[in-house]
């Protein structure tokens, strides 16, 4: 196998992992509909540095861990499960908290003061955020510790051959993300709204508290 041929190889199987709804679809969507295009960008880089990490850890052997031990599999399995589960809780519990049809603009609140939603994270927040969630997820782990070393041709380094296929995921991630963040601006007029605002965080924040309340009693 030629490098070249192991990038196009892995292309595809990163290419269908990524256009498959899930969690980190859900972090970016709710960040473009909530944040703007400059909060959800930042999402996608947080997931996507995310992503760097787990090829460079899987290419130097580190993520083996998850799969040799049961017990560092439980323990990051636990602890991105809480993560998810707190988050989620929160963004529900902000909408609960704050009265429907109220504003940081009419509330008599400064933005930076104001509870709910309308309360946006910075860009740095909430690159952490996406950073967080991915690097809490031990079957993104799993995944690259099964599936790089296959695509790792037997005369290249590891490391900089990791680095390299976990970069072809990030440029497919982020051309996948850029089409979602653009399509919610684009429709930006039809999702204004305190009222939807909350809406969609409740919903979010409802997938996230199951996305790890699914992690936390998986067995696997």
């Amino acid at each position: 196998m030629t490098i070249f041929s192991a990038l196009a190889s892995f292309s595809v199987v990163a290419g269908l992992m990524t256009i498959v709804p899930g969690l980190d679809t859900a972090l970016v969507l709710r960040a473009a509909i909530s944040g703007g295009r400059r909060h959800a960008f930042a999402t996608a880089l947080g997931i996507n540095t995310g992503v760097l990490v787990w090829g460079a850890a899987a290419a130097v052997g580190v993520s083996a861990l998850l799969t040799a031990s049961q017990t560092a599999y439980t323990a990051v399995r636990l602890a991105g499960a809480s993560y998810l589960i707190w988050v989620g809780a929160g963004m529900v519990w902000r909408t609960v908290r704050r009265p429907a049809g109220t504003s940081a603009a009419g509330s008599g609140v400064t933005p930076a003061a104001a509870p709910g939603p309308s309360t946006l994270p910075g860009a740095g927040r909430a690159w952490a955020r996406g950073l967080l969630t991915n690097l809490l997820n031990p079957k993104i782990g799993v995944f690259y510790v099964a599936m790089l070393p296959q695509f790792i041709p037997a005369d290249a380094p590891h490391l900089p051959m990791g680095l390299l296929l976990a970069l072809v995921h990030n440029v497919e991630g982020m051309a996948w993300f850029t089409l979602l963040i653009s399509g919610t601006h684009l429709a930006r007029g039809l999702l204004a709204g305190d009222r939807l605002h909350r809406v969609i965080d409740r919903i979010t924040g409802t997938v996230l508290v199951g996305f790890g309340l699914r992690l936390a009693l998986s067995a696997e």
